[in-house]
């Protein structure tokens, strides 16, 4: 084995020679020359045989070393000891290590820059601002967490190449023009019809960047027939609107522009930096005494906080302490109010509604085509089953009436076919103000559902209607916190997933809910939490009673008056349905695709719409719950 090298750590030279380090380092090289002489000396020894071998039987006299392998490692500890103990005096009198010397200083531990860069990690994950927000990090399964940033990375959206765009720079639908491709050919009932635009700005140039959001729909007035088209976004300024013909006649094409690129990107902003843009308030009471606080889901702490999580789903909501009550004294909950001042310079030039939101965009030349009749025949749908695979577009009014591409909608225009599909049926619904609409509805065109006075507001619920000769029971439930509403008692807003949890299911049971208006505000991140909580209770409900039938409603568009962009526009409404839909693809539940049934209708855009579509939407719903039998 060779002698173990001895690397100075240190230059000698650099050592002023009549310092202490000088003399102890002088002593360790001398140490260190005799200790491996002494090694060598063994070393020469050992090669001769002359260590003890077999020196009993060739009766020899053993052989004694200079030194013992005890007084080896003795010196060796020695040397290392006045190694060190010269840096250190050296050190000492110095104040610090010279820039020609070997020994540096130690860079800072490890483990701190790797903390640095956790939290650096930890702040691109989907699940930080949920953690800053009160949720529990050890309540999400590596499933879920995988799955967010999924969804995550699926709704980002194409920003414009620099960081600050003049207003002339910005997108102009009053100057930009679509063109119908093939506009000459004759088009049948099941062609694809496909519209081409460039964006230009308000200088009139055309655009090298995408990220525009756009609707368009096909129609004929006349047949009040609709339907709604498919933006593809190049990212280039060029956009391609794809179309299926799916009736006879003149079908014209409107393209509208929502918000141009700089909005969106400002309608980002806003989602990120103003979580808290919508406040609410709680009462809390004692005996006489009575106090008022603000609540939120991402509360900021400054002052002393009620935690008012839900133990079951671990959905997180927080309000200030009152100064004289508990936090045990909470009565209620509703709406607070709106921040203000949201926008940023020119920021304000993006939101006009008679300029850039919801503005139509015109054709160059001819804005419509003629179809002729297919000679195909058409062919047969099945009934409505929840699970079956949802297609783009999922269908198109014809005479006023919703038709499906996947399944068979069934008209239900008599109350008598109400309730001859409801009959011994228990149905749940739960969500918020545009499902109401389906209570409504029911309660209104059914006479034999009464709905009975629980002493609730109309718009806040819960309520309950009951046929009792036929056995039905309606019950409508606003789903939990953050919801925009009228103040209503806190026990009064159960989460859609503890509900669901509750409910023993079969084949008379009937679930339908929708939610996404009310989380236009908050972070994305938050909505995806709150659809895997109500998707976990989905899928225990069908397992203990997979005969269960379970209808979801999407998000429908609405009208974009003023400043309603910043607090509940169709591109956050869109974000979220994006997120629903892939939410529960492969569960068996079915859809009411509201999204489409509003932008392919006539009828103004509007947060709760007209009857007629309401109407239809509650007839795909029925369609669900009695499907055509198989003949």
């Amino acid at each position: 084995m060779p002698f173990p090298a001895v690397t100075l750590l240190f230059k000698p030279d650099s050592i002023s020679s009549n310092s202490p380090a000088a003399a102890a380092a002088t002593a360790a090289i001398h140490i260190a020359t005799y200790c491996k002489r002494q090694y060598m000396k063994f070393k020469f020894l050992m090669t001769l045989g002359a260590v003890n071998l077999n020196m009993e039987e060739q009766g020899a006299k053993k052989f004694t070393l200079p030194f013992s392998t005890f007084h080896l490692g003795f010196f060796l500890l020695t040397l290392i000891v006045l190694t060190v103990l010269a840096l250190n005096v050296h050190q000492l009198k110095s104040g610090g290590y010279e820039a020609d010397v070997k020994w540096k200083k130690y860079p800072d531990p490890m483990i701190k820059h790797r903390k640095e860069q956790l939290k650096e990690e930890n702040r691109t994950l989907w699940t930080f601002r949920l953690l800053q927000c009160g949720y529990q990090n050890h309540s999400f399964t590596a499933e879920e967490r995988s799955e967010g940033t999924v969804l995550m990375k699926m709704i980002e959206w194409p920003h414009p190449s620099k960081p600050a765009v003049p207003f002339q720079r910005s997108s102009n639908p009053s100057l930009t023009r679509f063109v119908i491709l093939d506009s000459e050919k004759t088009f049948y009932v099941g062609d694809q019809l496909q519209v081409v635009l460039r964006m230009l700005d308000f200088a009139g140039n055309t655009k090298q960047y995408g990220g525009d959001y756009l609707q368009a729909r096909i129609h004929t007035p006349e047949l009040k027939a609709g339907a709604a088209g498919t933006v593809v976004d190049r990212q280039n300024g060029f956009y391609y609107i794809n179309f299926t013909l799916f009736w006879p006649g003149k079908v014209q094409v409107s393209v509208s522009l929502v918000h141009p690129s700089e909005g969106v990107r400002v309608l980002e902003r806003i989602r990120d930096d103003f979580p808290d843009r919508v406040f609410f308030r709680s009462t809390f009471k004692s005996a006489k005494t009575s106090e008022t606080t603000v609540c939120n889901l991402c509360l900021p702490q400054t002052k002393p906080l009620c935690n008012f999580t839900d133990l079951r789903t671990g959905e997180p909501w927080f309000c200030y302490k009152p100064k004289m009550l508990p936090c045990s004294s909470r009565v209620n909950h509703a709406m607070g109010g709106y921040k203000q001042k949201l926008l940023i310079g020119e920021e304000v030039k993006y939101f006009h509604s008679g300029k850039n939101v919801k503005m139509p965009i015109l054709p160059s030349g001819e804005g419509y085509v003629i179809v002729e009749s297919s000679p195909q025949a058409d062919k047969g749908l099945i009934g409505c089953l929840p699970g079956t695979p949802s297609h783009s577009p999922s269908g198109f009014y014809y005479k006023d009436q919703w038709v499906s591409t996947t399944c068979s909608i069934q008209h239900f225009d008599s109350p008598a076919r109400v309730t001859n599909c409801l009959r011994r049926k228990n149905i749940y619904i739960f969500g918020d103000s545009t499902i109401r609409q389906w209570f409504e509805y029911l309660t209104y065109f059914v006479p034999g559902l009464r709905k009975f006075d629980l002493g609730n507001s109309m718009k806040t619920g819960p309520h309950l209607a009951l046929d009792v000769d036929n056995t039905i029971k309606i019950d409508y439930y606003a789903h939990g916190k953050p919801i925009r509403i009228q103040p209503i008692s806190s026990q009064n807003l159960p989460f859609i997933a503890n509900k669901l949890d509750d409910i023993n299911g079969g084949k008379d049971t009937v679930i339908a809910f929708t939610i996404w208006c009310h989380f236009n505000t908050f972070p994305v991140e938050s909505y995806i939490r709150r659809l895997q909580n109500i998707r976990r209770s989905i899928l225990r409900l069908l397992d203990r009673s997979p005969d269960t039938v379970i209808v979801i409603k999407t998000a429908n568009v609405q009208a974009l008056p003023k400043y309603v962009s910043l607090y509940n526009s169709d591109w956050f409404s869109y974000q979220l349905d994006l997120v629903m839909r892939r939410m529960f693809q492969g569960v068996k539940v079915a859809f009411v695709d509201a999204w489409e049934m509003t932008i392919a209708h006539y009828l103004p855009h509007a947060l709760h719409p007209k009857q007629i579509i309401i109407k239809n939407e509650v007839d795909v719903f029925l369609s669900y719950v009695c499907p055509l039998k198989k003949e």
